[in-house]
């Protein structure tokens, strides 16, 4: 069972994109942290992000990029 995020746990107090204090309601877990953005939509922008670039990492060399 994950552990409820909470933002005395986050590692920053600004939004990583916009510079703003962080929401309750825009938690993120990367690598094992709590990270905290302003709002859901730059909380989403984060997550789809480090997807696109994990998955571009694991990709064999030389693979076609889609």
């Amino acid at each position: 069972m994950d552990t409820p995020l909470r933002i005395e746990d986050a590692v920053n107090e600004t939004c990583p994109w916009s510079g703003k204090p962080i929401a309750a309601d825009s938690l993120t877990r990367y690598r094992g942290m709590v990270v905290g953005f302003c709002n859901p939509g730059c909380r989403d922008k984060f997550e789809q992000a480090v997807t696109h670039f994990e998955q571009a990492v694991r990709k064999p060399a030389g693979a076609p990029s889609v």
